[in-house]
């Protein structure tokens, strides 16, 4: 069966320029460095990683919002890199973005009749009382009322506005939502409401999510598969309970490791893995793995060599050449 979503050594370089009459590139930020993944209909797979490891980016380059340097984006089947703007409008009906600032994806200037309205007539799929009458529905489904039809943003808490968003982005009835940290700027109840509209709605519309987060909590509450992103590549993919269970990459195992646990005595029982100073600059990443740098485990190779993400444990993946928590048979695994 084919993906709906397949993303193949993807890429995004930002190039650095300098020069006062004539710009030249002295550098570039390598963003997203060749990120391969891909999604099943219905399916929700979580994103996760640290603040500056491309995950915003990646989303960003898969919905051609910005362009990507090289690779592939297929959508149902069909390329997205290269394609015209109008055939993009026409594709984008299919794959909708909900943002992480609530506050500054909505405009400040459209009420939100416009803010949830405007896809639907600008697809020509509504208009006049029946858009109207459509736009209300949507309001209602996500937890608002008719009368907030004609009001402004900036009349509404934040995770009122995320709700707005939200119906803005399944208003065309999409087959794929990315949800770029659709609740890391709420506060925790709310965080709760809203993951909880979005299965909802999943279930409803049969939404596919490409789901991002650095909160490891809420990735493990949505998602069916995880993917871990490290400066710039996908370093671990698996099912989230196998991954939640029997991490294999270092980086993995020190994200779950200072996730605090609701049982006090465990909490202060259980080994914490700490890492040791900060995420490599994407200008220079280090050469071979791009964790060595932060690895207890690390060894010569991992300092000249590139390890391929590759399948290490059936339907589940890093890239690492020394991973934890496989079977002491298991090759590798010291």
């Amino acid at each position: 069966m084919t993906a709906l979503l397949e993303v193949t050594d993807l890429v995004k370089h930002f190039p650095i320029k300098s020069g006062v009459v004539i710009d030249r590139e002295v550098a570039q930020v390598r963003a997203v460095d060749g990120v391969s993944l891909a999604l099943e209909a219905g399916e929700t797979l979580g994103l996760v990683g640290e603040s500056g490891s491309g995950k915003s980016t990646l989303c960003r380059a898969i919905l051609q919002l910005i362009k990507p340097t090289s690779g592939s984006v297929r959508f149902a089947g069909e390329e997205l890199v290269g394609r015209s703007p109008r055939e993009l409008r026409r594709m984008r009906r299919e794959i909708q973005m909900i943002f992480q600032d609530p506050y500054a994806s909505l405009n400040p200037r459209k009420r939100v009749g416009q803010i949830i309205g405007d896809p639907l007539e600008l697809h020509g799929l509504a208009s006049g009382a029946d858009l109207k009458r459509r736009v209300q529905g949507l309001l209602d489904r996500v937890g608002l009322r008719a009368e907030h039809y004609n009001r402004f943003p900036h009349e509404f808490s934040g995770g009122q506005r995320q709700r707005i968003g939200i119906a803005r982005a399944v208003a065309l009835q999409p087959k794929l939502v990315i949800a770029d940290e659709p609740v890391s700027a709420l506060d925790v109840s709310v965080q709760a409401q809203i993951i909880n509209l979005l299965k909802e709605l999943q279930e409803d519309f049969g939404l596919s999510y490409l789901f991002v987060a650095h909160d490891l909590g809420v990735i493990r509450q949505v998602s069916d598969r995880v993917a871990v992103m490290y400066l710039g590549k996908v370093v671990e993919n698996a099912d989230a309970d196998a991954l939640y269970g029997r991490p294999l990459h270092p980086y993995s195992n020190a994200l779950l490791s200072a996730v605090p646990i609701p049982d006090p005595k465990r909490n202060t029982e259980r080994e914490r893995l700490v890492l040791e100073g900060d995420v490599p600059s994407p200008i220079n990443p280090p050469p071979g793995c791009s964790f060595h740098t932060r690895c207890p485990w690390c060894t010569e190779v991992c300092k000249t060599e590139t390890p391929a993400l590759e399948e290490l444990q059936p339907a589940h993946a890093a890239a690492c050449f020394h991973p934890r928590n496989l079977p002491d048979s298991a090759p590798n695994s010291t």
